[in-house]
């Protein structure tokens, strides 16, 4: 049993993530820059020692959110218990242009951090690399110089594969790039091929070998291939190890890298069991946990540790009866030190305004929800016409986990950028053995409206329903919530109706945006799930879509058109001129409403809105500068 750590022998560990880096390299995960900096802004308030913004060298569009990262989010101290600003840190391959690429895009930080990498196992260098080991430590320690000639002080070297690298070998590559001024050496298990002795043995070897160990830090970065990636880490911590590369949720390449929150809360609920301590302010991990599984898709699995669904639930009648009577029975660790909203009723169809805002105060304070609010106050208004039709429809009133699904939904929406098409209305007839229809009413902000146009307030349409089911209407609120919520007023633009058929209500709702939109998008993937236990649930869609063929011109015809002007085929989601879908080629939606084809096609508008705006910043246009852009319905 190791040797319990008082406080005066602890060192700091350094937490650095590499969730915008490492992380965004998961299959199917693309993120905005406006998505990268919500995210690097959260884990700055998370405590967060260094951030791994990105690959510069790899295009203009991660280049552009290094940049931004380092100017916006590089000088900020809210919430930080170190009260020092993040550094930024950018990755670059042994060469020159990627190096002064990486050193241009974080120059702006007030600390900055070069991390360069070069391959040092046998295997690397003779098959992919084919150069003498000679040959690796001279490129190695021209990189650092190189990084160092260019004013920045703080240098990471990684040798790549170091977990299969002969340890001779890597002795001499550390003691050159140290001697060449590397202050920070990276030991990474590249493959996920060590065991927690391997690894632990490899880092203590490094640190009892190396000439000057003690003026650098040792850092750790384990892949979870065997599952042992966070196991290794620890090893490598009690091993010398002052630095863990990390990300949230443990996304990464492959099975992933070492999960931030497993290592925090393993030396958070074993104090003194380690020779280090974190400042990482625990409250805010389920806050960042969320945030990244919101902005890339990937789904938490419910047990996993720390911050899946399962994490703190009881099925077993003995374990229910223990927590009941004393929660330290079957729980190491309190929900409420991660942030884990809770379960217990709050708010109701009568609450007001003050209860309303009182809550939501409470619930965001020293979160990003709080930095939000406070830029545009009026969003409480439009949180709450959306949690009155919300109160009016769940019958056991509204939690936290609620308030917290409207607030990602209004802030999905800021961080998506402008608002071309915004969801008015829909209607939808459904049931067995038949083609469903989906009439859909949206509105296109950049044209203006149409004389005696009537904003999709003020359309009369039914709500979704099933063939032969009744339900209340949950899409048109003008009249069910005239007496609670604030009127709101109607979205500027030109509105456009359209209907399609399809195989099943989403199809056809999809297809009808699709028509409106003048797009033929290929759907990728497309998931559902409550946010709350219950029928009257909130319900979250998330959408990936792939840009098709644009519309045919018998496809873009008005509504006006007759029935033998418009096309007799069935609309579909998929693109005949895409045969196979990429996931990293794909552009994610998110769409949230206590009705699932409501939030289907919210989380369908975003993605289209989420792609025209990634084409105007290709092509430098402002959202009101439409000829570039595909052509889409003006009218009906």
């Amino acid at each position: 049993m190791a040797a319990r750590m008082s406080d005066d022998e602890r060192s700091s560990l350094i937490i650095f993530d590499t969730t915008l880096r490492d992380g965004e390299q998961s299959p199917g995960v693309t993120l905005t820059v406006s998505e990268k900096l919500e995210i690097a802004k959260q884990l700055s308030r998370l405590g967060v020692d260094v951030c791994e913004a990105g690959f510069p060298i790899a295009s203009d569009g991660d280049f552009e959110a290094v940049r931004r990262i380092a100017v916006e989010v590089g000088p900020l101290t809210a919430g930080r218990k170190t009260g020092t600003p993040m550094v930024i840190c950018a990755l670059a391959r042994a060469v020159q242009t990627d190096i002064k690429r990486a050193f241009d895009a974080i120059r702006a930080a007030p600390r900055r951090r070069i991390h360069t990498f070069l391959a040092t196992s046998d295997i690397h260098l003779q098959f992919k690399l084919k150069i003498s080991r000679e040959e690796c430590i001279s490129r190695a320690v021209a990189a650092v110089q190189y990084a160092k000639s260019l004013g920045c002080d703080d240098i990471e070297f990684s040798p790549e594969d170091a977990g299969r690298s002969d340890r001779k070998f890597l002795v001499q590559v550390l003691e050159a790039v140290i001697a060449a001024g590397a202050t920070t050496v990276n030991i990474p298990d590249t493959v996920g091929y060590n065991t927690p002795e391997e690894y632990g043995s490899i880092i203590k070897y490094l640190v009892d070998n190396v000439k000057s160990s003690s003026e650098v830090v040792f850092s750790t970065h384990c892949h979870n291939d065997l599952g042992l990636a966070t196991a290794n880490t620890l090893a490598g911590i009690r091993n010398g190890a002052r630095q863990v590369e990390v990300t949230i949720n443990g996304i990464g390449e492959r099975a992933g890298n070492t999960s931030l929150e497993e290592i925090v809360m393993a030396i958070h609920t074993h104090p003194t069991a380690f020779p280090v301590y974190h400042t990482i302010d625990t409250y805010q991990i389920y806050h960042a946990s969320q945030l990244v599984t919101k902005k890339t898709g990937m789904v938490i699995q419910p047990n996993k540790a720390i911050v899946g669904a399962n994490a703190f639930a009881h099925e077993s009648g003995i374990h229910q009866d223990g927590v009941l009577k004393h929660k330290a029975t079957y729980e190491i660790i309190q929900p409420e030190i991660l942030g884990i909203p809770s379960k217990a009723l709050v708010l109701g169809k009568h609450s007001g305004r003050n209860a309303f805002r009182t809550r939501i105060d409470d619930i965001s304070k020293n979160t990003i929800y709080q930095d939000y609010l406070a830029r545009d106050p009026l969003v409480y208004e439009s949180l709450f016409v959306a949690f009155k039709k919300l109160a009016d429809s769940k019958k056991n009133g509204v939690r936290d986990q609620d308030l917290f699904a409207l607030l990602d939904d209004q802030l999905n929406l800021v961080s998506s950028g402008h608002e071309t098409y915004k969801f008015g209305a829909l209607q939808v007839l459904s049931g067995s053995g038949i083609l469903s229809t989906a009439t859909v009413t949206i509105t296109d902000t950049t044209c203006a409206p149409l004389p005696m146009e009537k904003s999709p307030s003020e359309t009369e349409i039914l709500p979704s329903v099933s063939s032969g089911e009744s339900v209340p209407s949950l899409v048109d609120s003008s009249q069910a919530h005239a007496q609670h919520a604030p009127a709101q007023a109607p979205p500027t633009g030109r509105v456009l109706t359209d209907a399609a058929i399809g195989h099943g209500p989403v199809h056809a709702i999809f297809s009808a945006i699709n028509r409106l939109v003048g797009f033929k998008n290929v759907l990728a993937s497309y998931e559902v799930k409550a946010i709350t236990e219950g029928s009257d649930s909130l319900g979250k869609v998330i959408v990936r879509i792939q840009q098709g063929a644009k519309a045919s011109a018998t496809d873009a015809l008005p509504s006006s058109a007759s029935s033998d002007e418009r096309p007799s085929k069935i609309p579909r989601i998929e693109s005949d001129e895409l045969e196979t879908v990429h996931l990293e080629d794909t552009i994610q939606g998110q769409g949230v409403d206590a009705d699932i084809l409501v939030a289907s096609a919210k989380a369908y508008i975003n993605a289209v809105n989420k792609m025209l705006n990634a084409e105007r910043r290709a092509i430098g246009k402002k959202p009101d500068q439409t000829e570039a852009l595909p052509s889409r319905k003006v009218g009906v």
